[in-house]
């Protein structure tokens, strides 16, 4: 039988995990921390995981590496240069690892994402398939080098542009190529769509191999920005070896104890879509669908080690955002509830509360006069998209505060009705609940950002409004 690759996509993370095999025996390599999913996996393709092969320690999740390998008695291969506080098999640049007699590893050091990053050639019979890049060569991109301190961003920029272009001239242009980051995590400099890719097709897009190093580093250090505040936990949590997940049920919390966690200011997270929660929820709770990237965005906000209460449609619902947020650490929400708004806020109905919703178009008719319906006149358009999409274009005279920041300066919103807005709606969503908990009279406008323009308003960048 010919090589197989396997991809475990978990794409509330933007990652991707893989097993490799031959019909017989498996290697995985970077696998998140709910390793139940690679078990079952592995059983239904009837192959047995003999090695689990981590890149880097990684930044942006907890790795279910270790616990994959002692549940599996598999060998757990690391980088020998990191320093780690469990056995493991120490691999460093040049290493072979025969994970059959048809399936080998190659160790390649590929510094850059990491000091201590290694990609694994994934070879056969015929020679080298592809290549586990990690956070080192990615779709079109590369992995983030700021990750370990803005200090070492420079240092491992340059530490990138060699590593990819190692690999490029080690290995085929046929030669597949299987990243970890690049499909919306943090981790990456720049995001791609692409399905797949092929050492030959990175030489023609990728700008690590189009550029010379010192250009590619001016580029990759322009265009990063913040990411989420939970990766500082996560590399010493990879470092120490993670203990097993425990998804077991969260303990159900009753209306009364609901009430008294939103008077204590604390974290209600409602987990319905934002258009649900528009409708109606219960006051002071906070908006984080879970459909969409709600463990980066929780786990970026919540003060780290607060305690967070989930609120869903249905035990599946808050299982699923359990599970999320256990791949970042978040290991044991305080309690939950379910079923409908109106028993979450039990004999007190007066404590349900909607959001008002509009358009671009509807901001548009309020600012020249012809506010649509009973829209409140903007106080202050309020911009929660990261620093790089402002600086791409803005609506003119809105204030811009990255959704990250907002927690903690919510005192610097100027006075009115505030119209909040981000890129696609999701984000606004989380902004709009956490002004309105605080008091505030919000609009959250629900569109996305690309209609403004259309829309008749007036867009500008930090160049134009200073020059």
């Amino acid at each position: 039988m010919t090589i197989q690759v396997e991809v475990i996509e978990t794409s509330s993370l933007g990652d991707r995990s893989y097993l490799a095999h031959d019909g017989r025996v498996a290697v995985v390599i970077d696998p998140q921390r709910d390793i139940d999913r690679v078990l079952a996996l592995a059983g239904r393709l009837g192959v047995r995981v003999t090695h689990v092969a981590e890149t880097h320690l990684h930044n942006d999740y907890v790795s279910g590496g270790l616990a994959l390998a002692r549940v599996s008695g598999a060998a757990y291969l690391v980088a020998r240069a990191e320093e780690v506080a469990f056995d493991r098999v120490p691999v460093t640049d040049g290493d072979r690892i025969a994970v059959s007699g048809q399936m080998r590893l190659d160790a390649v050091g590929t510094p850059g994402h990491t000091f201590h990053h290694l990609s694994y050639v994934l070879a056969g019979p015929d020679g080298p398939e592809g290549v586990f890049t990690g956070g080192s060569l990615l779709f079109g991109s590369t992995g983030r080098t700021d990750l370990l301190g803005a200090e070492h961003a420079r240092t491992l920029a340059h530490h990138q542009h060699a590593s990819a272009r190692r690999l490029a001239d080690l290995l085929p242009d046929g030669a597949r190529i299987w990243p970890t980051h690049g499909f919306g995590s943090f981790c990456a400099a720049t995001q791609s769509d692409a399905a797949g890719s092929t050492i030959g097709r990175e030489k023609d897009v990728n700008t690590v191999l189009r550029l010379e190093a010192d250009d590619f580093v001016a580029h990759v250090l322009d265009g990063l920005d913040a990411y989420p505040a939970y990766y500082a936990h996560m590399g010493a949590r990879n470092a120490a070896g993670a203990e097993p997940i425990d998804l077991t049920p969260v303990r159900p919390a009753d209306s009364a104890e609901l009430r008294a966690r939103v008077r204590a200011g604390e974290w209600v997270v409602d987990l319905r879509s934002r258009k649900a929660f528009a409708h109606r929820h219960l006051a002071g709770t906070l908006s984080f669908g879970l459909d969409g990237p709600m463990a980066t965005w929780l786990g970026w906000l919540a003060p780290w080690g607060a305690p967070i209460t989930l609120l869903g449609e249905s035990a599946e619902q808050v299982a699923a955002a359990q599970r999320e947020l256990a791949r970042i650490g978040i290991d044991r929400p305080t309690a939950a509830a379910t079923g409908a708004v109106e028993q979450w806020a039990g004999h007190d109905q007066d404590l349900l509360a909607g959001l008002t919703t509009a358009t671009f178009a509807d901001l548009a008719a309020s600012r020249a006069g012809s506010p649509a319906g009973d829209l409140p006149a903007p106080g202050v358009v309020l911009d929660v998209r990261m620093g790089n999409e402002w600086r791409a274009g803005h609506v003119a005279d809105a204030v811009h505060i990255p959704l990250p920041e907002l927690p903690g300066r919510l005192r610097e919103v100027p006075g009115g009705t505030v119209w909040v807005h981000c890129g696609t709606g999701y984000r606004a969503a989380a902004a709009a609940s956490l002004l309105a908990r605080a008091g505030r009279r919000v609009v959250h406008i629900d569109d996305a950002y690309a209609r403004a323009a259309d829309a008749g308003l007036p867009i500008t960048t930090p160049d134009e409004e200073t020059s």
